[in-house]
């Protein structure tokens, strides 16, 4: 059985921190999610409007009491230098499994820094060490070279393709490679 927290906690390491979605990410989520590939290779729709931004930061604290996702905020640099750089969270829950799925997406402007491969251990450290999750999964779109690449540079292995796995706005069947980490295989971050 998983532990669940009652609210998205701030995790953070060097220059990158994971923090609860505040109303005030409500244009820089917008802004993020009109980037062409957002749409392309998540699920998030391709007429991503401000309502859904603002719909995305005000229902954190429901998601997060109903165990349906675990939302974070993505910011790199320090203090006052501090950027948007994405979001990350654990949603599509198994409680009874112990299995979460981890996805995330990133601002045009902080891709190939690492900052997503980082993210995606911090929050994977949490989700075994803290949540007690005793799979973690991350599905990508096979088209999606990059992310395939982070998944297998932050230390997930891939198990399988799923065939015609998801629908996307315009139609499209597309596979999705499946990728897993395990809590007895992880290497976790050193402190």
């Amino acid at each position: 059985m998983i532990w669940w927290p009652t609210e998205v906690p701030t995790l953070t390491r060097g220059l990158i921190t994971l923090r609860k979605p505040h109303l005030d990410d409500t244009q820089a989520v917008f802004d993020g999610c009109q980037d062409p590939l957002i749409p392309r290779f998540t699920a998030i729709s391709a007429d991503y409007s401000m309502a859904h931004a603002l719909d995305y930061v005000q229902r954190t604290d429901a998601s997060v009491r109903t165990q349906r996702e675990l939302p974070f905020v993505i910011e790199y640099g320090n203090g006052d230098d501090k950027v948007f750089a994405g979001a990350i969270s654990f949603h599509s829950l198994s409680v009874k499994n112990s299995v979460g799925e981890l996805g995330y997406w990133m601002t045009s402007s902080m891709r190939g820094k690492g900052i997503t491969t980082t993210a995606a251990r911090m929050l994977t450290d949490y989700g075994f060490a803290t949540i007690g999750f005793k799979r973690i999964e991350g599905l990508v779109d096979r088209e999606n070279i990059a992310s395939l690449k982070l998944l297998e540079s932050a230390g997930y292995q891939r198990e399988g393709l799923l065939r015609n796995k998801i629908s996307r706005d315009d139609g499209r069947q597309v596979d999705m490679y499946i990728y897993a980490a395990l809590p007895e295989d992880w290497e976790y971050l050193p402190d």
